[in-house]
């Protein structure tokens, strides 16, 4: 994710909208790290919530937006 927050997932993921996993673009950064001398990340940065949805295909993407979602929802009795 530190790949994508610094803007440099193209580095390693010519084809950026197949969607590759944040797993795939760290371990192809960690590759290029040791072959082609790049920069360490600083990770201090991150974030716990996915910033931006990664998806393998248009369809996958078009699912993902279209599910329907639930939550709960708690009542209360208001007594006074």
């Amino acid at each position: 994710m530190a790949v994508q927050k610094d803007g440099l997932r193209r580095q390693v993921d010519a084809h950026f909208r197949r969607g590759l996993s944040y797993l795939k673009i760290g371990v192809r950064w960690l590759n290029s790290f040791v072959h082609k001398a790049y920069s360490f990340l600083r990770l201090d940065h991150l974030v716990y919530l996915d910033s931006t949805p990664c998806f393998a295909s248009q369809k996958a993407r078009d699912r993902y937006y279209r599910k329907i979602t639930f939550s709960l929802i708690q009542e209360f009795d208001a007594w006074a």
